[in-house]
């Protein structure tokens, strides 16, 4: 038996919520959580960063940085607090200068939080390089995550894996080899980074890999090694266990109700498997039994969301016995990851969730190799437009996709920007249009190389037809422009933003922070003018029958900028407005010579598919 001890880092309040229930979990639940928590004895409880900024704002009407605040009060330094950085694109979707990255990053220490885990969507480590300086710097514990992703399968392989096929006349050489994420990690380890994560954000990291990357960089790093993965397409649990075998320092897991499906593993079966290794786990069982009690009425409260209809059994690892059936599948599991037999390794950790009723593989999210998150949110957005029909052809549609866009890793922001643009290719299919007719300002981004280098270089023509120009672009910091704060005349002449940290959120997501600000400002406005004039009886207005050409919405969005006016003359290819659909930016053009007659949509106004936005004239 060895005699070593496993750190914690609990995801439960950030990738938990986010991978199972498209982070809707209000301030008020997490209020309830966390007494319960200071007592856990995690080494570190991930609670911000990822879809956290964006999504409290955008879904609750919350401030991102009261809920930093609150948490770090309520935990009293007692466990670490970790936060998700996307690099250069920080808890964005575009790539950011490093004034907005310090400034957050600053702001960020200040109100509480120590470990910034920081990660590159293409694995660029050009894009890393700066968020880990500036997090040592400011005092903060860089951790450098490698995102986990895996080459296409020969079957499916086209486009510059089939053509390189073709011509060399044999197998196209693999990229992502386990010495393609160790040499990741050493240039993070030597640019600072003081923990290591393998970022397994689809869970397609299956037991025998994950016994042997994990050896790997054990041996090649000299800080902690952290491992954090899925358990969407069936191996989260036992991939973990194989972590724990092969000397992994710290795991990533949630509480029972926040575990497994497209999350990570549970901490208590986690918990078991570690008692029969000799392993000791440094957290409070006792207090996660505390918090796992209130999870399951937080899991009621986000049913809506809930991509699982089975919920599992209860279970508390301290008090329950285990049938002796199910205990021999975890020494079985056991035994079976010592021999490397990944085959009985796999069996016995399923039997063991089925046991519990966590739910099984999803094999559409396996073959698609897709992040739980991103299924996640990608199920709640159809579900908000109606359109959960084209679910299935999105999905099949992810693979060419990534394939196309120079075999991008899975993970936000490029998982956001590849499943808006299968959403769009599916939508333009059904529509009976050419693949592509819709494509976000994200996704030309990405194309043009402005997110940084792709791991396989795309295709020239492809670039072309995306963007309009074969050469590559990188994002140029200098052409950075800063927000509008602008002064609201109608609600008092206040300014949009009134402090540093609330346009810190206006640079981070301009068009969620302007909507999320506009009302904070109109509810403060009207609770000081609640008194001076009573509600005006509303007219109702006699509305003008449509008779010219309408152009509607390609699909439901928010209108972010009108670009014309009534009686404006726009040519071929002018900008009529920008919408935001799917969390992806989209322009929309004149499709021929025209003249705006009037225009039925204003920037924050959201529209359904097919509603009509503008009519020219006759």
């Amino acid at each position: 038996m060895e005699n070593r001890k496993l750190r914690i880092r609990d995801l439960t309040m950030r990738d938990g919520q986010q991978s199972l229930f498209a982070t809707r979990m209000s301030q008020q639940t997490i209020d309830r959580l966390l007494p319960l928590y200071e007592n856990a004895g995690f080494y570190i409880m991930e609670v911000w960063g990822g879809a956290v900024p964006d999504s409290v704002m955008r879904y609750l009407g919350e401030s991102p940085w009261d809920r930093l605040r609150k948490i770090s009060e309520a935990m009293k330094g007692k466990s670490l607090l970790s936060a998700l950085s996307r690099g250069r694109n920080l808890f964005g979707y575009v790539p950011y200068p490093d004034s907005v990255l310090e400034g957050f990053y600053k702001e960020a220490i200040k109100n509480g939080l120590n470990v910034m885990r920081i990660f590159d969507a293409l694995n660029d480590i050009e894009n890393v390089k700066e968020s880990i300086r500036m997090i040592n710097e400011l005092g903060g514990i860089a951790d450098g995550a490698v995102c986990y992703t895996v080459d296409p399968k020969e079957e499916a392989a086209s486009g510059f894996m089939g053509k390189m096929k073709s011509m060399f006349g044999k197998k196209q050489e693999k990229i992502f080899t386990d010495e393609y994420f160790v040499n990741k990690a050493l240039e993070m380890e030597a640019l600072g980074a003081k923990i290591i994560t393998l970022k397994d954000m689809a869970g397609l990291v299956n037991p025998l890999r994950a016994a042997s990357i994990i050896s790997k960089l054990k041996a090649a790093v000299k800080v902690p090694v952290d491992f954090h993965t899925h358990c969407t397409p069936g191996y989260g649990l036992a991939s973990s266990v194989m972590a724990m075998i092969h000397g992994v320092d710290i795991l990533d897991t949630n509480i029972w109700w926040f575990g497994g499906g497209s999350a990570a593993p549970a901490i208590e079966l986690i918990y078991i498997f570690a008692k029969k290794l000799g392993i000791e786990i440094e957290a409070n069982m006792e207090a996660v039994g505390q918090i796992r009690n209130e999870l399951l009425s937080a899991r009621m409260e986000l049913k809506a969301f809930d991509l699982v209809s089975e919920l599992p059994i209860k279970f508390d690892p301290l008090k329950d016995e285990l049938p002796a059936h199910i205990d021999a599948k975890f020494d079985e599991a056991i035994a079976a990851g010592k021999r490397g037999d990944e085959e009985a390794m796999l069996a016995a950790c399923h039997a063991i969730d089925d046991y519990f009723r966590f739910p099984k593989p999803n094999e559409l999210v396996k073959t698609a190799e897709v992040p739980g998150g991103m299924y996640s949110n990608m199920v709640a957005q159809l579900k908000a437009m109606q359109s959960e029909e084209v679910l299935d052809e999105a999905m099949a549609l992810i693979p060419k996709v990534r394939r196309d866009a120079g075999l991008v890793p899975l993970v936000t922001p490029t998982s956001q920007i590849v499943g808006s643009q299968a959403v769009s290719l599916a939508i333009d299919r059904k529509k009976g249009n050419p693949d592509y007719t819709t494509k976000s300002n994200q996704f030309i981004s990405l194309i043009k190389g402005e997110y940084g280098h792709t791991p396989v270089a795309v295709k020239p023509e492809f670039r072309e037809m995306i963007t309009g120009d074969s050469t590559e672009r990188p994002y140029d910091v200098s052409a950075y422009k800063r927000p509008d704060n602008p002064t609201l005349d109608e609600l008092g002449g206040v300014k949009l933003a009134t402090n540093d940290e609330e346009y810190l959120l206006l640079e981070l997501l301009p068009a969620v922070a302007n909507g999320f600000l506009k009302k904070k400002r109109e509810e403060e406005y009207a609770a000081k003018k609640a008194e001076e004039k009573p509600e005006e009886t509303a007219v109702e207005e006699t509305v003008e029958p449509i008779t010219g050409e309408v152009l509607s919405g390609p699909m439901p969005g928010t209108i972010l900028q009108i670009c014309v006016e009534p009686g404006q003359a726009v040519k071929k290819g002018d900008l009529l407005l920008v919408y935001e659909s799917m969390k992806m930016e989209n322009d929309v053009e004149a499709e021929h010579d025209a003249v705006v007659k009037r225009i039925f949509v204003a920037p924050g106004d959201r529209f359904a598919g097919e509603a009509p936005l503008i009519e020219f004239q006759d």
